[in-house]
């Protein structure tokens, strides 16, 4: 008689617009545990565990994660779940256990990238904008992604640089310098930031953080340009 439990419920793993969107994610916040199975995705943007639950077809119930004593916030949402099949396909892509500052470049195809780039995005990115009083009606935005390892942020910047012939420029910041390690950004500043951002929102899958792209869409009204349509393909 052979062992009694719960099946596998996935055998192999295909990539898709909303898995590698879900990849993007789970390389910026989320974590795969050492014991070869278990992944877990922490966010305190519920629409965030909703997404990656989406997109994975996930069941599992949404828990709470404690952050640290010293945060305002203590109180994340937290999934975990079992999935050998995807804990392996992550680990063949370059993902790893405790990877925060060890994640270097990853094999994600060039058809899905900017799903993943989205999720990557939505994880550790950001996007600023404000009137700069230097000049006269000089409205700047910037879109940012955020890593505390610089092999990554040097693969994204090199990727997209193939891809959408755009450079950007990478800084180190130090948040505490007796306690912290450094953080690496990938910036991009207006003309390069709108054909970045237009990559990202322009493929046939539509998940995404709300409140980050309307933060976009509304800064970019300022200086009438939009994002094309999410189901407009890039031509490539």
């Amino acid at each position: 008689m052979g062992l009694r439990g719960p099946k596998p419920k996935r055998r192999e793993v295909i990539w898709s617009p909303e898995l590698a969107y879900a990849i993007g994610l789970i390389a910026t916040d989320g974590c795969l545990s050492n014991d070869g199975r278990h992944l877990f995705f922490v966010s305190k943007d519920i629409q965030q565990i909703k997404n990656i639950k989406k997109c994975l077809g996930l069941k599992v119930k949404i828990g709470v994660h404690k952050a640290g004593i010293r945060m305002k916030n203590r109180n994340y949402h937290r999934v975990q779940w079992g999935d050998i099949f995807l804990y392996n396909f992550l680990l063949k892509i370059g993902l790893t256990p405790n990877k925060s500052k060890t994640i270097g470049a990853l094999v994600v195809p060039d058809k899905y990238f900017f799903d993943f780039l989205r999720g990557n995005f939505d994880g550790d990115g950001s996007f600023y904008s404000y009137f700069d009083p230097r000049w006269e009606s000089s409205f700047m935005y910037y879109i940012s992604f955020t890593s505390a390892s610089v092999l990554y942020v040097e693969w994204l910047q090199k990727t997209l640089n193939n891809l959408l012939k755009v450079d950007g420029h990478i800084t180190k910041v130090r948040i505490n310098e007796e306690k912290c390690s450094p953080i690496y950004n990938l910036r991009f500043a207006k003309r390069e930031s709108l054909i970045v951002m237009n990559a990202m929102y322009s493929t046939r899958c539509e998940v995404c953080l709300s409140r980050k792209r309307l933060k976009i869409v509304r800064a970019l009204r300022i200086v009438n340009k939009s994002l094309l349509s999410n189901r407009k393909k890039l031509t490539r």
